[in-house]
């Protein structure tokens, strides 16, 4: 098939045109900088929010993945404006090219709670992307294991550089990550899944329920250092957030939002998704162990 692969600069993008080759596809990237791609792909240019360049994206394409997300700027932005363009962009011009499959990667939304920001805005593009193409498939992940995943960069550099770790209120709040190859095997499958008729939502989750300080210990543990925690109040979020981004030299932007959904726990709806899609699923520990050392491959981690 011809597939074409959205945010093929991204962690997730860049893991999977690879894996969609090696099984037979013709893959096809789109995004703003082909400098950011490997100069082999065929690759289009343009931009979703704008819709530059999805018409010619599209063209001849039978499975199409939507991997584009946005984030909250310094100023307060306004990417729920952007990721909603983008997404009806994306579905006009796939309805147009005739495109009936499109796979999104989204974030697991709580339960018992009103979703973040960022997180309604994820659910508001599943919602887009559903309703208008016949055989979508929306895949819903927590934090994602692997070298390049910006969440795990982030805890990873926490750890590394602060001899006390700052932790506030979501400390204590549950959620299951899930290794980035594993993540791969759920988007790879989700091409030709015959359940996506009508449309399908999944939540995919690695097998651990571990708190968000548990993570945060076992990736210490993992790296071999001790780091002694300070537990803040429930309302500590708005004064961790910056100080936390500009240690781990991350954006605040994403940071804020990023901190704002972990208000509660963050758990996947069912445990049906790696059943239906044939995945074996990654233990934490493994994930974090194989994170690390191909991070390690690229460059040094000071706490090592």
């Amino acid at each position: 098939m011809r597939i074409l692969v959205t945010g093929a600069s991204g962690s997730i993008g860049a893991a999977l045109a690879p894996a969609l080759r090696e099984a037979g596809h013709d893959v096809r990237g789109f995004g703003r900088d082909p400098s950011r791609v490997p100069a082999a792909m065929d690759f289009v240019g343009g931009d979703a929010i704008s819709g530059a360049g999805l018409d010619a994206a599209l063209d001849d394409v039978e499975v199409a993945y939507f991997l584009i997300h946005s984030m909250e700027g310094p100023g307060g932005g306004n990417f729920e404006d952007d990721e909603r363009a983008a997404a009806e962009n994306f579905v006009a011009a796939a309805q147009d090219a005739g495109v009936r499959r499109v796979i999104y990667l989204g974030g697991l939304v709580p339960q018992d709670r009103p979703p973040s920001r960022h997180l309604r805005s994820r659910l508001e593009v599943e919602r887009i992307l559903l309703a208008g193409l016949p055989e979508a498939v929306a895949l819903r992940a927590s934090i994602v294991i692997g070298a390049r995943s910006r969440s795990f960069r982030f805890m990873v550099h926490l750890v590394e550089r602060m001899s006390i770790l700052t932790l506030p209120a979501w400390r204590e709040h549950r959620t299951q990550p899930i290794d980035a190859r594993d993540v791969g095997s759920f988007l790879l499958a989700a091409a030709t899944t015959p359940h996506a008729v009508g449309g399908l939502s999944l939540d995919i989750a690695g097998p651990d329920v571990l708190t968000y300080g548990q993570m945060i210990e076992r990736i210490a543990d993992l790296m071999l250092v001790r780091r002694r925690a300070l537990r803040f109040g429930r309302n500590a979020t708005p004064l961790v957030a910056p100080i936390a981004a500009a240690i781990a030299g991350e954006d605040a932007g994403f940071i804020a939002p990023l901190m704002e959904s972990l208000a509660g726990d963050l758990l996947p709806r069912d445990e049906r998704a790696a059943g239906l899609l044939g995945v074996r699923l990654h233990r934490f520990d493994r994930a974090v162990e194989r994170a690390l050392r191909e991070w390690e491959a690229a460059e040094p981690l000071a706490a090592r």
